[in-house]
């Protein structure tokens, strides 16, 4: 009960949080510089002014900017997302034709970013001071400083064109397999772009984790347990691990939108065929329909993260929520 009355309580917040970024979205891109109809016009081979108009016509170009922007919210209420300025074709057909291999990428590296920089984390203030401590937290350091795109460019030149290990590119072979061989080949062509995001994401991870760990470790009922005579695995697994958690899952909720804009470089650094990379191309279209569709069916992957991060907290402790 208490989980449907969370839920009760987050949709009219995820609602109106909706509508707003819907708004703002195609408000700040309309007023951008650029003409669609020009775009298209020049896609089709003909620039004349009748010629145009009619696109603007057929797009509802022509219409005042309000009314644009309320024909397009009510189309949000029904998912349609309008058609692409460039093929044709219905945006949420394009978006879903991406949007697996852009969950594939992101919660790959989100897996990889909270399991490996939790443990990290933990270890790290296991040996505080020591020389474990220093090593972790330098490479985290290092992680978080570098640029995504060039930490891709590396293991790219490192181990694909270097040693050979990995492909450099794609999702999948040129020469396309079947049943669980095309599984393997989508993970071992998943791999240099997955670490890539999630080197950045995990340096977050260890730092939050080692604070958790360090803060719990010093609290009062993980020395009584220790004097009970509990071993320090024990203590760990019982007492440590779930109170560090809590901000780490915390943290991984609020990185939902950040990992789907890294996904944005790293998509385009790999050729991953994602939203990412099908949002960079209209950007560089000026295809609005499209920019407007992955953008607001980002921020609804961002709204549904954070209930899912919430209901996942109430779970791991009871207490919260109450």
């Amino acid at each position: 009960m208490r989980l449907l009355a969370a839920i009760a309580a987050w949709l009219p917040r995820a609602i109106l949080t909706l509508a707003a970024i819907g708004l703002l979205n195609f408000t700040l891109i309309r007023l951008a510089p650029g003409d669609p109809a020009a775009v298209i016009a020049g896609e089709s081979g003909s620039g004349d002014a009748a010629f145009m108009a009619e696109i603007r016509r057929d797009y509802g170009l022509d219409k005042p900017m309000p009314v644009q922007v309320g024909h397009y919210l009510a189309r949000l209420a029904t998912l349609d997302l309008g058609v692409s300025y460039r093929n044709n074709q219905p945006v949420m057909d394009l978006i879903a034709q991406r949007l697996p291999a852009t969950l594939i990428l992101t919660g790959s590296a989100l897996l990889v970013a909270l399991v490996l920089g939790t443990a990290l984390g933990i270890l790290s203030a296991r040996s505080r001071g020591g020389w474990l401590d220093v090593a972790v937290g330098t490479g985290a350091m290092f992680c978080y400083a570098m640029p995504v795109f060039w930490v891709g460019l590396v293991l790219v030149l490192v181990f694909s064109v270097g040693l050979g290990w990995f492909p450099a590119f794609g999702m999948v072979a040129l020469i396309p397999k079947q049943g669980f061989a095309h599984v393997l080949d989508v993970a071992w062509h998943l791999v240099l772009p997955a670490l890539t995001l999630a080197l950045l994401h995990m340096a977050v991870y260890v730092r939050l984790a080692r604070a958790s760990t360090l803060e719990v470790l010093d609290r009062e009922f993980v020395r009584t347990a220790h004097a009970k005579g509990l071993t320090e695995s024990q203590v760990l697994r019982k007492h440590v691990l779930r109170n560090a958690l809590l901000p780490t899952v915390t943290m991984a909720g609020l990185q939902i939108g950040h990992l789907l804009g890294g996904a944005v470089v790293i998509e385009t650094v790999f050729a991953w065929p994602g939203i990412g990379r099908l949002a960079f191309d209209a950007l560089l279209q000026r295809d609005y329909a499209v920019i407007l569709g992955v953008f607001f069916l980002s921020s609804v992957l961002v709204v549904f993260a954070n209930l899912a991060t919430d209901l996942v907290l109430r779970l791991v402790d009871p207490r919260i929520g109450r």
